[in-house]
């Protein structure tokens, strides 16, 4: 299904008269059971999760109420580097958090011990905080991290400011000070994005940072504004605890979510939109 074989696509076809494609998660994927088999059934529509996917990311992104905040978290810049940019262009106000930190910590000069850092990005983290404040988008990181001695939910730990951190220790979660800074753009925003965790939420001793970044988004909703969360660790973590139904939308899109915030054109929506008149 993977190489989209025109033939295969064909056969998969045959099998029915109508087809319809309710799997936002696999719209970034161009296989014979996204795309192919749409040139061969007319009419190809979208389904009702496929429809609400689309409708909720374009509100939240084209048409939201403001202030629009994003909350991007995860290990690598690279792998967010294509949202980040994105979300630079639409949003107010960008709070990054996760092992990302610490390429953009570097890049500024910062001590960052032996926390994750993706050297060959260092430049491109320069030119994204130059890119917001060129826009006048806020970009906020942590000013203090939870470090530890080790990977491991049993390591010492200790609270340090951002540019203090020891020669051997590695962040692994956000810190109370930051914890509180983000609390206070979360809750003053109306739309708020929410892709990724801000610490190594698996292990209980570096959860807090993303229990603490659920707790705002879920006071944030309550208080009226839209929140959508998506990305494999952010729906996760809000499962895990306990914020599901505290949201707006949770998105069952991962890659996906990240390609459509991109602005890209996804290979199973454009395929339906192609084929659907019949």
């Amino acid at each position: 299904m993977e190489k989209n074989d025109p033939a295969f696509a064909e056969k998969l076809a045959g099998l029915a008269d109508v087809y319809v494609n309710d799997a936002f998660g696999a719209a970034h994927r161009a296989h014979a059971s996204t795309q192919g088999v749409t040139k061969f059934l007319k009419p190809s529509v979208a389904g009702f999760l496929m429809e609400k996917e689309l409708q909720y990311l374009q509100g939240a992104v084209d048409e939201p109420k403001r202030p629009l905040a994003a909350i991007v978290g995860g290990s690598k810049v690279s792998s967010k580097i294509g949202v980040l940019e994105a979300l630079i262009d639409k949003c107010d106000k960008v709070l990054i958090g996760g092992g990302m930190i610490f390429t953009f910590y570097k890049a500024r000069g910062l001590a960052v011990g032996k926390s994750l850092v993706e050297e060959d990005k260092l430049e491109l983290a320069k030119e994204l905080e130059a890119k917001a404040k060129a826009k006048g988008v806020q970009v906020h990181l942590p000013v203090d991290v939870v470090a530890a001695n080790g990977f491991s939910n049993d390591a010492n730990t200790q609270v340090v400011d951002t540019y203090q951190i020891p020669a051997g220790w590695e962040g692994l979660d956000a810190g109370p000070k930051t914890l509180e800074l983000f609390a206070q753009v979360i809750t003053g925003s109306k739309t708020i994005l929410w892709n990724g965790p801000v610490g190594v939420f698996e292990l209980p001793s570096f959860s807090k940072g993303t229990i603490s970044i659920g707790e705002a988004v879920a006071e944030a909703t309550r208080q009226g504004a839209f929140s959508l969360v998506g990305g494999g660790d952010s729906v996760a973590a809000v499962k895990q605890f306990g914020f599901e139904h505290q949201v707006s939308y949770v998105s069952t899109g991962g890659g996906a979510m990240l390609e459509s915030l991109e602005g890209r054109v996804l290979p199973g929506i454009a395929a339906i939109q192609q084929y659907s008149q019949a």
